[in-house]
């Protein structure tokens, strides 16, 4: 297993010097899941599209680790801001036999980032097809945000 992190903050990698390798890797069938979503999002069209809006949203995204893990898995850990709010962040990546990304988690804490991520993509979503793995209404206007903490 090799990290491509570093604790020296002159050292970490940041999205302008990560590309995901699986991003251009995903089976035709891959799935993924998150805390921040409600089911499991199918296909690598969606899939891609997921993880291009979402790295587009994450501000000051600094990687603590990359690499592999065991004989088909791959881990990144990173930190990022989501409109101005400290998330970390754990994705586990499950290759298939033709070393293709077959299962994504993605897992987004604390749990004040999980909700604002769940309502940043449910609006941004809003009418589509990707809408209803998101929080799309105000049915959880009562769930407090980090700003009303």
């Amino acid at each position: 297993m090799t990290s491509t992190g570093s604790s020296d903050p002159a050292r970490q990698r940041t999205a302008r010097d990560y590309y995901p390798w699986w991003l251009d890797k995903l089976a035709d069938d891959v799935t993924a899941e998150g805390a921040a979503m409600q089911g499991v999002l199918q296909g690598a069209e969606n899939v891609r599209r997921l993880v291009l809006d979402a790295r587009a949203l994450y501000e000051h995204q600094e990687f603590e680790f990359t690499g592999d893990y065991g004989d088909n898995g791959f881990l990144e850990e990173y930190t990022c801001q989501i409109q101005g709010e400290p998330t970390s962040v754990v994705v586990t990546v499950k290759r298939n036999t033709d070393g293709k990304a077959q299962h994504l988690v993605v897992n987004h804490r604390p749990r004040s980032s999980v909700l604002l991520f769940a309502r940043v993509m449910g609006k941004k979503y809003a009418g589509g097809p990707l809408a209803k793995y998101f929080i799309t209404s105000d049915r959880f206007a009562d769930v407090p945000t980090p700003a009303s903490t």
